[in-house]
């Protein structure tokens, strides 16, 4: 493989932010390090799994993409999915090993993120998987707190049914 101008980083991120499996898998096998960090701390696989890209991410976990990295605001790739809502991604990441009480710098986790915004099926999937309810954020509250404060009551729901 034949890098010009353009250095081998640059182009896994660009692979990673276009799901360009074939890319990846070309930078992959030529040793380019796809645990990378970019300017904000993003890595080839947070960036994928963000911007939905399942092959990709599957590509990179499988290659060993360290899946708990965390940005630099201490965001994880499984807290962007629970943001985003990408059900089918948070289950890879989570088959791979990633870490469901990862504190960011705010002190959410991956199911604060999926109750801020509204992903019940990743509520759910975070419960199942084992999420520590009991984890506080920066301002004090717990997941049920969370979900009280900003009124989603599917989620108060599915943490009751969870507590049974």
């Amino acid at each position: 493989m034949t890098f010009h101008s353009t250095k081998p980083e640059d182009l896994l991120f660009d692979a990673a932010r276009r799901g360009d499996v074939a890319l990846l898998k070309e930078l992959i096998a030529a040793g380019v390090d796809i645990n990378t960090q970019g300017p904000r701390g993003f890595t080839p696989l947070i960036i994928a799994s963000y911007d939905n890209h399942p092959e990709a991410t599957k590509l990179l976990l499988d290659a060993k993409a360290a899946v708990n990295t965390q940005d630099f605001a201490g965001n994880t790739a499984l807290m962007g999915v629970c943001f985003n809502g990408y059900a089918d991604i948070a289950k890879m990441l989570i088959d791979h090993g990633a870490d469901l009480n990862i504190q960011n710098g705010s002190g959410g986790t991956a199911l604060m993120f999926a109750i801020m915004f509204g992903r019940h099926e990743l509520v759910k999937l975070m419960l199942e998987s084992g999420a520590d309810t009991s984890i506080r954020d920066s301002r004090g509250l717990t997941a049920q707190g969370m979900a009280e404060k900003i009124g989603n009551e599917e989620a108060l729901k599915l943490l009751q049914a969870h507590k049974v």
